[in-house]
């Protein structure tokens, strides 16, 4: 059974919010280096109380007081002492940049007015205090002065620990893992358009999950627009705001046949290929055209622990991918990518590969093509494992969202007739808007709360 079965066992209170449907979903999932297991108690209360993403409750919203404040003029920093006994040190310089004053903040663009060419990279400091309300208030050489929240100083704290919390708050960077045992989180269409609290638990089980499936919209054009609208705008591409998947004559792309499509991220042809892909069910085959998933992230980490030299091949080798042709208006794309991309850690943030677009220009030197197709081919082999793989088949109304940065997704061959012609309506966004509105809902919920 693919689909979450959270509609069949859910207090009526949670149908009323869909709040608690990433649960349901990271039941069969793991963090990465983590077997599968259980669904952390931790983000099981935070969810079911639908009060904070999966994330948010790393860095505590409640004020922070501060004990004492002091200058290490020698280090050119400022150590807070906090009343919970913990203790923060700050930068003289980065203080002074992010001075928070009218003079050096625009605040209702919350933006800094002050320029780095007036920045004294070498200031000291001249008085640091704990204020009668509880801030920290600087007096810089020039008699500038300086107040800073103690929250605000606390969540900006440069400890390890604390950067790790704030970014894990801003970003939401953990993931969950899963394979094939994945029940896809699922949600109602309407409640996610109108409610927020539905609509920020759709968000964060799509962030940490990377797929949600969403049910009872419309089985007619323009519900993917609709969803967009929920969040901000469609990315344009060559191929429209959005796109019809039907078996088309003379078809631009792969995916306007009744054939096969293997595992694949959509458009690694662009350099900026678009973050999240929603795709509506308009009309079903009479038979064939299941959908098909993998976890490409977590099919990178097998492959890292099973074959290293090919997970090292395919992070470090760019390859070539294109597509041409006339849609929207007419292209020729070129692009040079690898087919896994890692952070500065190591940590894969990015997967590019479409074997339809994949160019036969091969840039690289003779000795490194055979190594390139044994690591490709290994880790194919991975993503079709069966026991990798989540196979579902959508009916009219149904919405699957996703992740295509680092879901690859496929469909099975399907046969149709003329009054039953297979109908998907395709948009993209990027991950840039789809965390903007999510970063907003919280804000909102939490607020409400």
């Amino acid at each position: 059974m693919w689909m979450s079965t959270l509609s069949r066992f859910a207090l009526p209170a949670l149908r009323r919010s869909t709040a608690a449907m990433a649960c349901q979903a990271l039941r069969a999932c793991r963090r990465p280096g983590q077997a599968a297991g259980p669904l952390p108690s931790c983000l099981s209360s935070v969810q079911l109380r639908g009060q904070h993403t999966l994330g948010s409750a790393s860095v505590s919203l409640a004020c922070h007081s501060v004990r004492h404040v002091r200058a290490l003029d020698e280090d050119r920093l400022m150590e807070v002492e906090w009343e919970d006994g913990g203790h923060s040190l700050y930068p003289f310089t980065w203080l002074r940049d992010n001075c928070q004053c009218p003079l050096c903040t625009l605040e209702s663009a919350q933006a800094r007015k002050l320029l780095m060419s007036d920045l004294d990279i070498h200031t000291g400091v001249d008085v640091v205090e704990v204020t009668n309300d509880n801030k920290v208030s600087i007096v810089w050489p020039d008699q500038h002065t300086s107040v800073f929240d103690a929250e605000w100083l606390k969540k900006r704290c440069f400890s390890p620990a604390a950067r790790q919390a704030m970014q894990e708050e801003l970003f939401l960077n953990e993931r969950y893992y899963w394979d094939s045992k994945l029940r896809i989180p699922t949600a109602d269409y309407q409640e996610v358009l109108h409610d927020d609290k539905a609509a920020l638990a759709w968000l964060s089980a799509l962030r940490r999950v990377g797929i949600v499936y969403l049910k009872g919209a419309p089985a007619e054009q323009g519900q993917v627009a609709r969803l967009a609208e929920r969040i901000g705008y469609l990315r344009l591409t060559f191929y429209g705001h959005t796109w019809q998947v039907q078996d088309k004559y003379m078809a631009n792309n792969v995916a306007y046949t009744s054939g096969r499509l293997s595992l694949h991220t959509d458009y690694p042809a662009l350099h900026f290929a678009p973050g999240v892909q929603f795709l509506h069910c308009i009309n079903q085959a009479l038979e064939g055209g299941e959908s098909e998933v993998v976890d490409g992230f977590h099919m990178a980490e097998q492959l890292q622990r099973e074959d290293p030299e090919a997970f090292w091949t395919l992070t470090s080798l760019p390859v070539d991918f294109t597509d041409t042709g006339t849609d929207y208006c007419d292209f020729m794309l070129q692009s040079k990518k690898c087919i896994i991309d890692v952070d500065t850690e190591g940590r894969v943030v990015r997967i590019n590969y479409n074997n339809a677009t994949r160019e036969s220009v091969l840039d690289l030197p003779l000795h490194q093509v055979q190594p390139f197709y044994r690591a490709l081919k290994a880790y194919v082999d991975i993503m079709n494992r069966p026991e990798n793989m989540v196979t579902y088949r959508m009916e009219p109304g149904d919405i699957v969202t996703f992740d295509n940065w680092r879901l690859l997704h496929g469909r099975r061959s399907y046969i149709s007739r003329p009054d039953r012609l297979r109908h998907l309506e395709g948009a993209y966004l990027d991950w840039d808007e789809v965390m903007s509105r999510l970063r907003i809902l919280r804000n909102s919920v939490h607020n409400d709360a």
